[in-house]
């Protein structure tokens, strides 16, 4: 796929989805994808390999959830290719966002396209969730394609303030997840996510803890 039919793909894209960003966020995020897709190749950073659906699956997606994220600073755990992570920074240049990965290969790329794409409001960390120290917790904390929810509040419950919540990224509504919360877990609202070009369902799961626990 030539570089002008993602932007085509992505300019169609925003338009349904009712975003408006500057040419120069759409040269970012087709530039972002470029990196995405070369670097694939050699770091598997993505388990999407087809070309034509790159913009919808990657770039369409990751931006579905911008109408729950009310924080100013967010925290990416599993960033992987940094999905959604990139995306959301480069479209919400005012918000600081917080990558956090355990895999090198995989942070080695999130450093090298804060480099090429000149994003100051992205952090990266290499390390596991369970070893992150951060200086306060984060109010919101989003997870796309990362883990089962049970070990996401596990694995990142104490990284999130005791008001906070969890943005889950999911395909269909995970009902098996949802049953094997842990007590003291919630979610609190789910909704259908609208992706141009994108076949089956997607979801993004609102995780809280219950008053009680809170």
């Amino acid at each position: 796929m030539t570089y002008p039919q993602w932007q085509g793909q992505l300019r169609e894209g925003l338009a349904e989805m009712k975003l408006s960003l500057s040419e120069g966020q759409q040269q970012q995020l087709l530039a972002f994808l470029t990196l995405l897709n070369k670097w694939n190749k050699a770091y598997n950073l993505t388990a999407v390999r087809d070309e034509q659906v790159m913009v919808s699956r990657q770039l369409l997606d990751s931006l579905s959830i911008l109408p729950w994220i009310r924080t100013e600073h967010l925290l990416d755990v599993g960033a992987g290719g940094g999905l959604p992570g990139i995306p959301l920074a480069i479209v919400c240049p005012d918000k600081r966002f917080t990558l956090l990965d355990s895999n090198g290969k995989k942070t080695r790329f999130l450093n090298q396209c804060v480099l090429e794409l000149g994003l100051r409001n992205v952090e990266v960390i290499h390390g596991r969730a369970e070893d992150c120290r951060p200086e306060h917790p984060f109010s919101q904390i989003s997870s796309r394609a990362f883990t089962a929810l049970d070990n996401l509040v596990s694995w990142c419950g104490r990284l999130l303030a005791s008001d906070g919540e969890f943005l889950a990224m999911k395909g269909q509504f995970p009902d098996d997840e949802v049953a094997a919360l842990p007590a003291g877990w919630q979610v609190e609202s789910s909704h259908s996510l609208k992706v141009p070009g994108a076949e089956g369902e997607r979801h993004v799961l609102v995780v809280t803890r219950g008053e009680q626990s809170r």
